[in-house]
């Protein structure tokens, strides 16, 4: 006997009984004793069991559901690892599936993230997974592989691996012709704060898709978008944590002197400035950042203090915020004198 060699049989009954999941492996099924024969006995045209992905068996003759095809798909792409496939939960028992170096992602992704304006599960024909790009597999029946050279940390949606929704929505929009999709996609991720404008267009910069002329014109749609979002966080900010209100969107310049630059809020009497990094990660984005840091130097030189707030930030940590910039205007009284600007509106 070796390490191959099946366990006792179970019962076929068993294996294809009441479980929430009757999907498994050819090499699960071994490992319970079915050999290779007997498998390809039930999945006989008109028998009790299917073959439903290479090397994966529907324990049942009807159609799958959602949650099995999911299930499949993960497994046919996974299966080929000889460690960590899941096994199906015993009686009472939660699933707790493991599967390495694969995850859902595209529309599937999207639809188990919570997006109302992707199609529900039994509607996709194919169902997107993501694998390391080393990995030698190919797209069969409804499993579509998607690879990749970094694969982010899964998110767990309903015990299963799922894409995160920046990635995700990215690996969808690889697949869509159709700019009205594309932007109700890109518009919702925002919108409905599943992440930010810019975690979207630097995954799809990464997956080189901003030459695309209907999706540049949806990432302008969608910055725009995630601007006024962060607009009106940094507004109920100001409101709800009691800071005095500043001069809101105004250009600054020296007296009869040059331009200094934009900023999203200015306190004069404190000579502190703020600004939302809202930028978007594309090609240019070192020249972009070069040009916010010698903004930055040059009103500091002036003596005047620039808070930096990021758009996420603001999201998930508006207190802190509120608190850096309290503290940077409780501190203008410690600072000599800033020069005398003016600020103009927007």
């Amino acid at each position: 006997m070796n390490h191959n060699t099946p366990l006792s049989p179970r019962p076929l009954h068993d294996l294809s009984g009441h479980g929430r999941l009757r999907v498994m492996t050819v090499t699960q099924l071994h490992a319970h004793g079915v050999p290779t024969a007997r498998t390809n006995e039930q999945c006989r045209p008109g028998g009790p069991w299917q073959l439903f992905l290479p090397g994966v068996v529907l324990l049942h003759p009807g159609p799958p559901t959602s949650e099995e095809r999911l299930h499949a798909v993960l497994l046919y792409a996974s299966r080929e690892r000889g460690t960590g496939v899941p096994t199906q939960p015993g009686a009472g028992e939660s699933p707790a599936p493991a599967y390495p170096d694969a995850m859902i992602t595209g529309l599937a992704a999207l639809t188990l993230h919570g997006f109302s304006s992707t199609p529900p599960l039994p509607s996709l024909e194919a169902i997107d997974v993501l694998v390391p790009r080393m990995r030698r597999l190919r797209s069969a029946g409804c499993a579509r592989v998607v690879r990749g050279t970094a694969l982010p940390a899964p998110e767990q949606v309903t015990g299963l691996p799922v894409a995160p929704v920046a990635r995700a929505l990215a690996d969808a929009v690889a697949e869509l012709q159709d700019a009205g999709v594309v932007r109700r996609l890109m518009t919702e991720a925002v919108r409905g704060a599943h992440c930010e404008a810019a975690a979207v267009v630097r995954e799809l910069n990464q997956a080189r898709l901003l030459s695309r002329p209907h999706v540049v014109d949806a990432v302008e749609s969608l910055l725009a978008e995630g601007r006024a979002r962060a607009e009106d966080r940094l507004y109920r900010m100001v409101r709800e944590y009691g800071l005095p209100d500043p001069l809101w969107n105004v250009d600054l310049r020296l007296p009869g002197g040059p331009y200094l630059g934009g900023l999203d809020a200015y306190w004069p009497e404190q000579a502190v400035a703020l600004e939302l990094d809202t930028r978007a990660p594309r090609q240019a984005d070192d020249t972009v950042w070069s040009e916010y840091t010698r903004k930055r130097e040059h009103l500091e030189r002036l003596g005047i203090t620039v808070v930096h707030i990021t758009p996420r930030k603001l999201r998930d940590s508006m207190e802190q915020q509120a608190t850096v910039i309290r503290t940077a205007l409780m501190a203008s009284s410690d600072r000599e004198p800033a020069a005398y600007v003016v600020a103009l509106p927007r």
